[in-house]
């Protein structure tokens, strides 16, 4: 077992990439993974194209509770930070 994944710094950020999921469970996968974070901590999400859906699925369902931080945004697709400030 690694200390990445056993949640001992509430500064972690995990990697996330969405391209090797099935379509029809990312935005399930990615929710759950959010639900995972605890305060403080990030997700640096992967994906070939800039999810605004998910986006805005992501702001009814945490609100303030999550933010949102573009890292690189290009043709190959994107890179967000999510970082978890607040449970919902």
């Amino acid at each position: 077992m690694t200390l990445a994944h056993q949640h001992l710094r509430n500064d972690q950020t995990y990697p996330f990439d969405a391209r090797g999921i099935a379509k029809r469970f990312r935005h399930a996968a990615i929710f759950g993974a959010l639900d995972a974070l605890n305060p403080g901590e990030a997700m640096d999400f992967r994906n070939d194209h800039d999810p605004i859906p998910l986006l805005q699925q992501l702001q009814q369902r945490y609100g303030e509770g999550v933010e949102i931080r573009y890292l690189e945004r290009d043709a190959n697709g994107v890179r967000i930070r999510f970082t978890r400030l607040a449970r919902p």
